[in-house]
Order: C-alpha cells, then structure tokens, then sequence
C-alpha cells in the first residue's frame, strides 16, 4: 500500500488534497495510507475526513520538535511527503519574522534532515511561493523559473531559503525533491484571513443581510494576482509528486493575472450588490509586488497538467460556501440549529 506523509494536514489546501487523492485511487482501483501531521486536529476531523480508499490517521506533532519527528518517520515510512506546513501569511511575517523563519525554513530543514539521518526513501514535494521572486517590472511578466529571486518580505526570504535546502539536499545527500512555486490560490473553505475569502464573505454577507450597497475597507485593490483554484492546484502537487523531476521547481499558476479590484466587481455583481470601497492604509503591505502573473508551461510540459476551473467557477464556488455559513450562523444565533 502507498503511504503518504502530510505535513499542515490541518490547513485548507491539505484536505482538498485528501479529496483529489481518494477519487483517484477509487478510479485506480488503489488502496492509500495516509498520515497527517500538524499542531492541532483538523475542525470537522470525525465528519469531514471520512474517504472511499484512503486509510487517515492523524497525529498531533510539532515540526520543530526533531525527536517525535523522527519516530513518526521511522514508524510511517512513507513513500511521499507532501510538506505544505508553513506560516504562509505574508502580512503575518512583518508581525513575527523570527515566528515566520521558524514555520518555514526550519521545519523544511528538521524534515528534510530526518528524512536523511533515517534512510527514509521517499520523494518530499516542498511547497514554495511566488513570493521569491520579488518586486519585478510587469514588462516582463509572465514569471519564470528560470528568473533571477529577489525575496523582500520576511515570508518569502524564508521561503528561498527552504528552496536552496532543498537544492542542497538533492545535490549533496542524493534526496528525492521536488519545489514548487505555487502563486495565490483560493476557494470554498479558505479562511477569511486570506483576502479574497474576505471580500467574499463580507459581500456576501451584506448582500444576505439585504443591503444593495456594501462599504468595505481594503487594502490596495489596484494589485494584481494569480489566482488558481486549489482543487487545480492539488492536482499539479499530485503529479509532481509523481512524475516531477527530483531537483526541478515549478510555478503551479493559472498563467493569468486579475486585479483585486476586479475580482471585487465581479464577487458583487453575481451577488447584484454595489461595492464602495476605502483603503486602510494598515493593510497596504511594504514593498508589495503590483504585479504578480506566473507562467505555468514548464509544469504543463512535464505532467500534462492543466487548470480545469475558471476564476469565474471558483468564485461562485466561494459565495455558495459563505452563504451557506451565513445561514448556519444565523440558525445558531436564534436556536434553530438542528
């Protein structure tokens, strides 16, 4: 049986992640084993992570802790590590650098060197960002791999930091590793810390509470991203951990740019409201790229692989989940809660 580690088992995209597994072992006709690592359980662990023909167990374990990790290793043995534990909020790492370098570098680094030390003989899937590649003129967009990194967040130092150890550890010890630079992606269930589920709940939410006109504060909605669905975005990190090559990185991107002024007209027109918004100049970040579209035909060559879902998919995806979240808080808030 095939064993996957996963590390951040408790975050958004990991359980999409579980869901795109077990359908394609169900179509295999495959069984899969499947440990998860984080801190604290998944919410709706016991409902939420049942599957047709992958076997689940979850372990609490802090990464940092080198000695459990290193039982965990020699007790599971996987086959893959997908490694997406991360404090992945770049705002949050101007706040807390050393937490940041912490979460990002130094658990690749404790994984990484456990994976060696024991002789565990498995491929890592380490999970990077666009972030890397710093503040670029949108003249020479769209961003490839092959580009110079030019990281001026703490997040994103910490994470070319996590890319050369994996660079060193392919080169020096022989590990089977592959990086991604994976650009925003989003969808139903992303926390609302993140900025598009924030736009969407609170027009949502203003739309549900019947107003047509809905103020917001934002930060600098002229920016403009790389979105892809997630449920794409587990496929790519499925194939390359399969048929990547070991030693190789690349941008899991939807290859398309969008402004989040845009998107907001977009989250308000399918709910028939009008947007007014205002900048909190807390949330404009430092130094923030303004332009950030990734080119994803490196990925497209090795795996085949494509984006199935359209930014227009997703959203709608995104409003049925917070409506759906409105009413339940609104049943619980009146005792109707079955």
């Amino acid at each position: 049986m095939t064993r996957y580690l996963i590390t951040g088992f408790s975050g958004f995209v990991a359980y999409y992640f579980l869901k795109h597994l077990d359908e394609r072992a169900v179509k295999e006709g495959k069984k899969i084993e499947v440990l998860g690592l984080d801190i604290a359980k998944p919410a709706n662990y016991e409902t939420d992570y049942s599957f047709t023909n992958l076997t689940v167990r979850f372990m609490p374990l802090n990464l940092l802790d080198g000695r459990d990790l290193e039982i965990c290793l020699q007790s599971f043995s996987p086959n893959y590590i997908l490694h997406l534990a991360a404090l992945s909020s770049v705002g949050e790492s101007w706040r807390r650098p050393v937490d940041s370098f912490a979460n990002n570098t130094n658990v690749f680094l404790n994984l990484a060197d456990a994976v060696r030390r024991n002789g565990i003989n498995c491929r890592i899937l380490s999970v990077g960002s666009s972030e890397e590649y710093g503040n670029v003129f949108k003249e020479v967009m769209p961003l490839r791999e092959d580009m110079s990194l030019a990281p001026l967040r703490p997040y994103a130092i910490a994470r070319v930091s996590q890319e050369m150890l994996s660079r060193c550890y392919v080169k020096s010890f022989g590990q089977d590793i592959v990086m991604t630079r994976s650009f925003n992606h989003i969808g139903p269930r992303q926390r609302e810390a993140f900025v598009i589920p924030s736009f969407v709940k609170q027009l949502v939410y203003g739309a549900m509470d019947g107003k047509t006109e809905i103020e917001m504060t934002t930060g600098d909605t002229s920016i403009v991203r790389d979105f892809t669905d997630v449920r794409d975005v587990v496929r790519a990190y499925d194939l390359l951990l399969r048929e990547g090559e070991s030693g190789e990185v690349y941008n899991v991107c939807s290859g398309n740019g969008r402004s989040l002024e845009d998107i907001i007209s977009l989250i308000a027109g399918k709910l028939g409201v009008k947007a007014r918004t205002s900048v909190d100049r807390t949330l404009v970040r430092p130094n923030d790229n303004m332009v950030i579209v990734g080119d994803n035909s490196k990925l497209k060559g090795r795996t085949g692989w494509e984006p199935n879902l359209s930014l227009e998919d997703t959203i709608d995806d995104m409003i049925g989940y917070w409506k759906e979240r409105y009413l339940l808080e609104k049943n619980t808030i009146y005792g109707h809660k079955e």
